[in-house]
């Protein structure tokens, strides 16, 4: 019987505690000083807005672990011994490894800003963050967050939840427009301006300013422009959480290098998740995919092969989801910010400015390359299926009531939608889904 330590608590981690256990007897032992459980770290913004409690989001309940002989140690680990196959923690106490999977996560970027170290700044990743702005925000007048992705979001939300006046700063010209086409960019800006957000858009951080106890006090734009606050989100990304391996004889680059079996230069030594980086990334794959489903689809892979059967990372069609206000997001495939040369875009909006499709598809072959999807529910496996097997545009906007997720009674747009198709590409004209009677009856 081998130890399998297993070094972060995680969606990674915590996955492949549990494939483990399912093609074996070994010992396995999970370190974090995080927390004692694992937790769903998306819902980390429930707990503040008051929707969820800590325990609400623990997927297993306590007995799971003792039941899947899954040993769990709370504690920091500050150095490792590879060569003795030894880890070492800030308790003064050590243990022995036979197989070390690392999955340390990540932490969230700062980038040197002058002030950026006061008293109610940082960033929102890991639970300690959390009560750290719980702490921060107390009686606060005014918040500024700076960075447009996704963190940001959650956390304009979440002060959003308390009635706590935001400024949102971001450099691109519009939100998370380095990842999402213009269209799509634009009606998230108007969502936010309509949560009452103060998104300035092509701004930069100058400095954050402090008071004589060293708290922030206000921003500094590049422009000039000063905003008092008494809070400041960085939300500018995250990197992987490699410090501890720095100077170890562990390759890393941005993240641990791996490779397709997610195996580092060290035997018996893996890394999964955020702080992994392929050293040879799939097609339309990113070498470092910092989100949940990734960790998840690793922990699985790498199981298999620290438990005798050798399997390597395949990750398949790219997908993501994510919720911006009250409204909903999931990509499947590739849908960079502009259309490549060789393809060519269908784009549908709704007149209320919250639901929109944009379908990607190669101009020559209409085969469908990635889609996004705003306020409408989509099933993944259909997408999933339609990608992996080259559906062309006509067959994906005519079948597109297949892949409908709503809730029973909600308003159908696919019929919206392929009466625009068929006005933008007359030559591919799909039948158009009539509705049905209680739709009729209901509008």
């Amino acid at each position: 019987m081998q130890h399998i330590v297993i070094l972060g608590n995680g969606i990674a981690g915590i996955t492949a505690a549990r494939h483990i256990r399912k093609h074996g007897d070994d010992r396995i032992t999970v370190i974090s000083g995080e927390t004692d459980h694992f937790f769903s770290r998306t819902a980390l913004m429930y707990i503040y807005m008051g929707h969820m409690k800590y325990e609400h989001t623990k997927p297993y309940e306590d007995w799971f672990w003792v039941k899947n002989k899954i040993d769990l140690k709370k504690a920091w680990v500050t150095s490792i011994d590879f060569e003795q196959k030894s880890l070492h923690f800030d308790s003064n106490e050590s243990m022995t490894y036979d197989q070390l999977l690392i999955a340390t996560g990540s932490i969230s970027n700062k980038f040197g800003w002058p002030g950026q170290d006061l008293k109610g700044v940082q960033g929102l990743y890991s639970m300690q963050d959390l009560e750290l702005m719980e702490e921060n925000t107390q009686g606060i007048k005014h918040a500024v967050i700076l960075g447009g992705g996704l963190i940001g979001v959650e956390m304009a939300e979440m002060l959003h939840s308390r009635h706590i006046p935001v400024t949102y700063l971001i450099r691109e010209k519009h939100f998370w427009d380095n990842m999402l086409p213009p269209e799509e960019a634009t009606l998230i800006d108007h969502h936010l301006a309509e949560q009452g957000i103060d998104l300035r858009s092509e701004t930069e951080l100058e400095e954050i300013l402090g008071d004589d106890e060293g708290r922030v006090k206000a921003v500094k734009t590049k422009s000039g422009a000063v905003i008092e606050c008494q809070f400041v989100g960085l939300t500018v990304g995250v990197s992987p959480n490699i410090g501890l391996f720095k100077d170890s004889p562990l390759h890393t680059d941005r993240g641990i290098l791996v490779d397709e079996f997610l195996q580092t230069n060290l035997p018996n030594v893996y890394a999964i998740g955020d702080c992994a980086q392929l050293k040879r990334p799939l097609p339309h794959r990113r070498a470092i995919e910092a989100v949940w489903y990734a960790g998840r689809m690793m922990g699985e892979t790498v199981a298999q092969t620290i438990t005798g059967t050798r399997t390597s990372y395949q990750p398949g069609v790219w997908f993501n989801s994510a919720k911006f206000f009250d409204i909903e997001y999931q990509n499947y495939g590739v849908v960079p910010p502009e259309c490549p040369a060789d393809c060519t875009a269908f784009y549908w909006e709704a007149g209320d400015k919250k639901k929109c499709i944009k379908v990607i598809f190669d101009t020559s072959t209409l085969v469908v390359k990635g889609v996004n999807i705003f306020g409408i529910r989509n099933r993944h496996e259909v997408w999933d299926d339609w990608i992996s097997k080259g559906k062309s545009i006509r067959y994906v906007i005519e079948n597109l009531p297949k892949a409908n997720f709503d809730p029973e009674f909600s308003t159908h747009w696919e019929g919206d939608i392929q009466r625009k198709f068929n006005a933008a590409f007359p030559d591919l004209e799909v039948s158009v889904r009539k509705k049905s009677f209680l739709e009729k009856i209901l509008s």
